[in-house]
């Protein structure tokens, strides 16, 4: 059967999320405006950095649980890079749906605030109840994507 746009794009960032180096959760987002892919973005370290599977989790080191302490990581969250590929090839994102894998942190939903992302559709969970107080205030549409139900089609 074909996918509904919203599954289409969810299958995108999974196979994203492939490329990512973190070790405690693998992460994609893929930004899109129009049906067309604008950016797409993992996580992992800055580009020419040594990743988190040769250097270890720092996190992990420190005993930080998931959800707190973001500053305290070598890598950037996949929201991150999208936006920060988009911003690098001059591509604008205003407008734009923001598909990813997991649930944005507290910094991730500022940024897609800031950003001009108008929707935000998730196919997983990340325990950051400020996040989700921050992206209804900044008006931002959000979505939980479940298998069963028909988006966009």
């Amino acid at each position: 059967m074909r996918p509904d746009w919203d599954e289409y794009f969810l299958k995108i960032a999974e196979l994203v999320s492939e490329r990512a180096t973190c070790l405690r959760r693998k992460v994609g987002a893929v930004l899109v405006k129009d049906k067309r892919i604008l950016a797409t973005g993992y996580n992992g370290a800055p580009s020419g950095f040594k990743h988190c599977e040769e250097t270890g989790c720092l996190r992990e080191k420190l005993k930080i649980p998931s959800g707190e302490r973001h500053e305290l990581c070598r890598g950037l969250h996949a929201e991150q890079n999208a936006i920060i590929q988009a911003a690098y090839h001059g591509v604008n994102i205003k407008g734009s749906t923001l598909y990813i894998t997991n649930h944005p942190c507290s910094i991730c939903a500022k940024m897609i605030v800031n950003a001009g992302i108008e929707k935000v559709v998730i196919s997983g969970y990340y325990p950051d109840k400020f996040a989700e107080e921050i992206l209804k205030e900044g008006k931002i549409k959000m979505e939980h994507y479940k298998k069963d139900q028909k988006n966009n089609t």
